[in-house]
């Protein structure tokens, strides 16, 4: 029985860089004998064990078959007789498939210490093909690595895009090209990843809406100034959407299946953007009818359930900064000035002056509308 640490602990530490998580291979092992040393079996379609000490990762050395398309079509043989090379060669990526024994010798059957200095994302084998989820695993490694040279090899973004030209990504579960996505967004360079899946037309089946270039530019430009500011995830996914219309938009995070932070900052983003778009010229507004700037305003502030969801509200702003820049700058000051002059009425105070019930609410909602305005009036005098 031989114990090698394999995949991103290598690659990082052959890269100088810090090695977070440690994964191991252990060839010519059984369960029975991993049981027997006091390791706990976690995995179900294939043998990993935790170490009894330090909880680490180990998994017998195996080899994989494709049966049927997406990520589960695949059926697993793992034995004592699976050689290490036999092991690594189902890795996606030769920066991925190397291995490092106990002693510290250093297993490269695949050359990927050469695609290292070559900052080269390259494939270990055409066994590639058979999990589309490699497509967005290469996009989300080009986007980490970035900042340190490395670009998907011509053959393997070759590759890429005969994949996605025979179907395979459609076959991907909206789960499992969502967890890529949230993790691509905090990656050194998040725009890199989605370059790289416009590049291989994977965009065009996974999010069609940000293809035409006006979108992507936009879109890009936007998540790079959202994680200058390391915005949350919402905030970055919220980035994407800022030029498309509400509808579509919608729709297409729901089906990403993106969780309801993120589809909710990135609906009201494309509903304020092209609202305060619209909000121009401003100027002194002592109107509080519908149509009038200070009546737009509020509304857009009860859309966005400011009062009950202050932390979001924030995020919201953070993410128009960054979308609308200065072009916007004075109806975006006008949006700021309304939600505090509209924010820290008490409603005991009109409650004292008899109202209650709806009655309550309406005029609570004439009071913001009437702060609102003088706010406006304020700024613009």
């Amino acid at each position: 029985m031989q114990t090698y640490l394999v995949g991103g602990a290598v690659r990082d530490e052959l890269l100088g860089l810090n090695v977070k998580d440690r994964d191991w291979v252990v060839v010519g092992a059984t369960p029975e004998q991993m049981l027997a040393l006091g390791f706990t079996q976690v995995g179900s379609d294939f043998p990993v064990f935790l170490h009894p000490k330090t909880h680490e990762e180990y998994a017998l050395a195996r080899t994989e078959r494709k049966q049927g398309h997406g990520y589960h079509g695949f059926s697993v043989y793992s034995a004592p007789d699976v050689t290490l090379e036999e092991d690594l060669l189902r890795r996606d990526l030769t920066i991925n498939a190397m291995a490092r024994s106990e002693q510290g010798d250093l297993s490269d059957p695949f050359d990927g210490r050469k695609d290292l200095e070559a900052r080269e994302l390259r494939h270990v084998s055409l066994a590639f093909k058979e999990d589309p989820l490699r497509i967005l695993r290469t996009a989300r490694f080009a986007a980490r690595f970035q900042p340190l040279g490395f670009r998907v090899s011509a053959e393997t973004m070759e590759l890429m895009r005969s994949m996605v030209a025979e179907g395979e990504v459609g076959h991907l579960v909206p789960e499992r090209v969502w967890q890529e996505i949230q993790r691509a967004l905090h990656e050194n360079a998040p725009g890199t990843f989605f370059q790289v899946l416009r590049d291989c037309g994977a965009l065009d089946v996974l999010i069609p809406e940000l293809s035409p270039e006006a979108h992507f530019s936009a879109a890009i430009n936007a998540l790079q100034r959202i994680h200058a500011r390391n915005g949350s995830t919402a905030e970055r996914f919220a980035s994407l959407f800022c030029t498309l219309d509400e509808p579509g938009g919608t729709a297409r995070a729901k089906a990403l299946k993106a969780p309801n932070d993120c589809q909710q900052l990135a609906r009201l983003t494309m509903i304020f953007i092209p609202t305060l778009q619209q909000l121009k010229p401003l100027q002194p507004d002592t109107r509080v009818g519908a149509g009038s700037p200070s009546n737009t305003l509020l509304a857009l502030l009860e859309k966005a359930d400011l009062w009950r969801r202050p932390e979001r509200f924030e995020g919201l702003i953070n993410v128009l900064e960054c979308t609308l820049g200065t072009t916007n700058r004075l109806q975006l000051e006008a949006l700021n000035n309304a939600a505090k002059a509209a924010s820290g009425i008490d409603p005991k105070m009109l409650m004292d002056q008899g109202f209650s019930g709806k009655e309550l609410g309406d005029a609570i909602r004439r009071e913001r509308l009437a702060r609102i305005s003088q706010a406006l009036c304020s700024s613009l005098s």
